[in-house]
């Protein structure tokens, strides 16, 4: 066998191994996961909306293509400048989770609605909730870009009243730092708390987001973007309740709703970068 097919003969080796490993790290990487949303119709979930209205909620969450549209329904500029927020509401699971990593993905629109001028691209999904209201007591990941300053808030945590956790920031107390390279804890309590700042995320593009919550019960919260950790929590309370995605100021789409769920607690370490 002559030098020049020795050398191809291993690069094809190599390139078979790659695969291989590739597609093996993949697989891995979905197992224990499966579809909450099928992507057809509202099996497991039910729509709110602050206004209450049933036939409005089907208009603003649209299924299309096995995703969630939306706003797919409803005009653009919809109750800008009034003060109005009739349409901002959520779908929701049926069933309480507790202890999973929760995965989907999202991209913007070009639909503006509601408090669009206060809060741009705005919407987010909120977990261990206790209630289904309008805002409901849970803890949000929040989804948002201003385009206006071109940050990126998704990964931010939200606590609304009725909800807590500890948090640890950067010494200015503007974002999220690990404990473990220094992270200071709250002292000032606050219901905002953004994430670490990232150029890892795709805005106005057509381009999509992939997100993770993993969330361990009340042990901790972490946020993940397109792979990274940029926030966490910890001691949170509730502990345990239905999951919930939003539509706030901004057409938005949803797809790949899936949950892998735990019996135990997983050790935080199992999942730091």
């Amino acid at each position: 066998m002559n030098k020049a097919r020795k050398i191809y003969l291993l690069v094809v080796v190599i390139f078979i191994n790659i695969s291989v490993g590739m597609a093996q790290t993949k697989a891995s990487s979905k197992k224990g996961f499966h579809k909450v949303f099928n992507g057809e119709n509202w099996d497991g979930w039910h729509l709110k909306l602050r206004n209450g209205d049933a036939e409005m909620a089907k208009k603003v969450f649209a299924i299309e293509d096995g995703m969630v549209h939306v706003f797919k329904d409803m005009p653009d500029s919809l109750n800008l400048g009034t003060g109005e927020n009739a349409t901002h509401g959520l779908f929701y699971t049926n069933k309480k989770y507790s202890k999973y990593i929760l995965r989907f993905e999202y991209k913007w629109g070009k639909k503006i609605t509601n408090n669009f001028e206060r809060w741009q691209y705005d919407a987010g999904v909120y977990y261990h909730v206790i209630d289904d209201k309008v805002w409901p007591v849970g803890i949000e990941y929040q989804i948002r870009y201003n385009q206006e300053t071109g940050l990126n808030h998704t990964g931010d945590l939200i606590r609304p009243k009725g909800a807590d956790y500890k948090w640890f920031s950067t010494k200015d107390g503007k974002s999220y730092l690990n404990p473990k390279d220094g992270g200071i804890a709250e002292v000032k309590r606050d219901w905002m708390h953004l994430a670490t700042p990232t150029t890892n995320f795709n805005a106005l593009n057509d381009e999509w987001n992939t997100c993770e919550i993993i969330v361990m019960g009340g042990e901790y919260t972490i946020h993940k973007l397109n792979g990274d950790i940029v926030n966490m929590a910890f001691n949170t309370t509730p502990s345990e309740g239905i999951i919930g995605f939003q539509s706030e100021t901004a057409e938005i789409y949803y797809k790949n709703i899936e949950i892998k769920e735990f019996d135990k607690v997983v050790p935080v370490e199992k999942f730091m970068n």
